[in-house]
């Protein structure tokens, strides 16, 4: 059976998420190629908050969208994700169209710097405040490394802790986990007259 890699399958449900004009975040920006693609979709009128802790990830980023010509779309931010709503302010809150995770190490980076679970759930919690209505979070998370499990306990957790308000897809492969956790649309309430 020929399946389509988890990666292919957050960035199609990404894509069909963000808006030309709308806001995005990567609060994991890693190499960039997640945050590239947010810088795609919301281009020529939206914009793009990065996060990440390590500088290498940072620059390797900034080189990827300058290249791609897309760099006035995005500001990164030197931070933990776990400062989201800090560094961000009231203006995000409910208007992203997309907050994206990538959870584990930078891939070619130092392998001792992993996400963690404690910031990693309180940054869940911030990111659904700046999702708009029908607004999309993208949590894929990796397997095998040391660290993994305890995170992934920790993000299962939240997710079952998670109310009605939201739809949530879950993709499980030997590697990676993928969450989608849409944010539902507010209900019309408009009733037919007899």
């Amino acid at each position: 059976m020929n399946r389509r890699p988890l990666t292919k399958i957050a960035q199609q449900a990404v894509s069909r998420a963000c808006r030309a004009h709308g806001r995005a975040i990567d609060a994991t920006v890693g190499n960039g190629h997640d945050t590239l693609l947010l810088a795609r979709c919301v281009a020529p009128d939206g914009h793009v908050a990065g996060f990440d802790i390590q500088p290498s990830a940072l620059d390797h980023t900034r080189q990827r969208l300058h290249a791609a010509g897309l760099e006035q779309h995005v500001e990164l931010i030197d931070a933990g994700h776990e400062r989201m709503r800090d560094l961000l302010g009231d203006d995000w809150v409910g208007n992203a169209d997309v907050v994206m995770f990538n959870l584990g190490y930078l891939p070619g980076g130092d392998k001792s710097i992993i996400t963690q679970p404690h910031t990693t759930v309180s940054a869940l919690e911030q990111s659904l405040d700046m999702l708009r209505p029908g607004g999309l979070l993208s949590l894929m998370l990796y397997r095998g490394h040391p660290g993994a499990e305890a995170e992934i306990a920790a993000v299962t957790q939240w997710i079952e802790g998670l109310n009605d308000g939201y739809e949530i897809e879950i993709l499980q492969s030997p590697g990676p986990w993928l969450y989608l956790v849409r944010r539902a649309q507010p209900s019309t309430g408009s009733v037919d007259a007899i």
